[in-house]
């Protein structure tokens, strides 16, 4: 990217430019809003309600001839939606379903793979992750008689917002069964090296699983090539899917004759799902570890949005997405390092080692300062202690939008606006 000039014309320059520029037409983006915060909930697209008013209408016109008679049958819903996520995540379509949810999804998969009868009780994870990635790991060790406490692995961060591979690999002694860790860091934005960590994983005879809830939509992966071994995600940020949406997992073919660990009938073969016996026969694809039926209405929404990142591409999704953030950072460097704004980046400089959110920080105010950018109907989420995030999703984000949040940011700080607002509470902030 060119040296940044700070100016409104150089930004709508940019988006004069920019190849994916129509795709923001087939999002349903709000009036008078500035919407950066798609790292947590992307917004609605076009296509996505046309698919939630496809399966709507399906119900009403064919009631539970849906399950085989729907444009896409219901009944292999989840493994369709998988055979379109696959290519996001350099996967075979069989090795990827969408089913359940992102923290049952860890529930399942570490139950699955990991058995510390068989030698190795200690799995890795680090400080800055997602709790939930947690709760679930120590439930599973708990129901396995496995103290968490002493067979948890908790790699440290060295500076508060990173991870340093190499500590992860420093970890890897012969008592570990499995190294887990997400693929972004939510808070920073860290870029983990997937394929590094994995290969020195292998070296060691440990399962390598990843928490791709960060990345996938924003990020190309590899997952056969790097030999990933399993690998979860929700679909309700970079791929738009709405609130709550189903989430989705993907298993190695190699890992195939595994018992899931959390059986449930939607996980049953096919051919026989319906003849009910009670000795569960499961699917011979990542599709076994589905557990429940998969909620229709719930899933339709993704089926839209794959269809636009697909036709988007993911690499240009990616190329896009750091010349965004590379320009926010640019900005942030030169127009609010000083006195009296203080703010700084927190996310890795390197592309290579960045998702595709910036985290803003500033020692004081952070919080009141955010909560005047969403008065100001600018939509970004603060994280403790001092972080404000910002993501300019690439399908629907413009340049302009960027330069508007920092001119605005600037003005906020200028005039002490955000002391109208009280200190932090309890509240969500987004």
């Amino acid at each position: 990217m060119e040296e940044v000039n700070t100016g409104r014309r150089y930004a709508e320059k940019l988006d004069e430019k920019d190849p994916l520029a129509e795709f923001r037409n087939r999002y349903i983006v709000p009036d008078d809003v500035v919407y950066l915060d798609g790292n947590s909930l992307g917004l609605i697209s076009v296509d996505a309600e046309e698919c939630l008013d496809r399966v709507v209408d399906e119900w009403k016109e064919l009631g539970i001839k849906g399950w085989k008679d729907a444009e896409i049958p219901w009944i292999w819903y989840g493994e369709r939606l998988g055979d379109m996520t696959a290519p996001l995540i350099g996967a075979e379509e069989d090795e990827v379903v969408v089913s359940n949810c992102t923290t049952v999804n860890i529930h399942t998969l570490i139950g699955t793979f990991y058995d510390p009868f068989k030698g190795s009780k200690k799995i890795i994870v680090d400080e800055l992750d997602f709790p939930t990635d947690h709760y679930a790991i120590k439930a599973q060790m708990k129901l396995k008689g496995i103290d968490p406490e002493e067979n948890l692995i908790v790699v440290e961060s060295r500076d508060g917002r990173t991870i340093d591979e190499e500590d992860v690999v420093d970890r890897m002694g012969e008592d570990v069964a499995i190294v887990f860790l997400p693929s972004v860091l939510y808070r920073s934005g860290q870029l983990l090296d997937i394929e590094y960590i994995t290969e020195e994983a292998h070296k060691r005879d440990i399962l390598a699983g990843f928490d791709l809830a960060h990345s996938i939509g924003v990020c190309p992966h590899k997952l056969d090539e790097w030999e990933v071994d399993f690998a979860v995600w929700c679909n309700y940020k970079y791929l738009n899917s709405g609130p709550g949406a189903i989430a989705g997992l993907y298993v190695n073919e190699k890992h195939f004759d595994s018992m899931p660990a959390l059986a449930g009938w939607w996980g049953h073969e096919k051919s026989t799902q319906f003849d009910m016996n009670l000795d569960f026969t499961p699917a011979e694809h990542s599709g076994a570890w589905q557990i429940g039926t998969i909620p229709i209405l719930s899933s339709a929404p993704l089926e839209g949005s794959l269809r636009i990142i697909r036709e988007a591409g993911v690499d240009r999704i990616r190329k896009k997405s750091v010349r965004l953030t590379s320009y926010l950072i640019s900005l942030v460097d030169k127009l609010l390092k000083d006195e009296p704004y203080n703010f700084r980046v927190g996310t890795p400089r390197d592309a290579e080692n960045r998702g595709g959110h910036v985290a803003i920080e500033r020692d004081k105010e952070a919080y009141r300062i955010n909560r005047a950018m969403i008065n100001r109907s600018f939509i970004t989420d603060f994280r403790p202690p001092n972080i404000i995030r910002v993501c300019p999703s690439p399908l629907y984000t413009r340049y302009v939008d960027v330069w508007r949040f920092i001119d605005n940011l600037k003005e906020v700080v200028q005039t002490e606006e955000y002391e109208k607002f009280e200190q932090e509470s309890e509240e969500i902030v987004y």
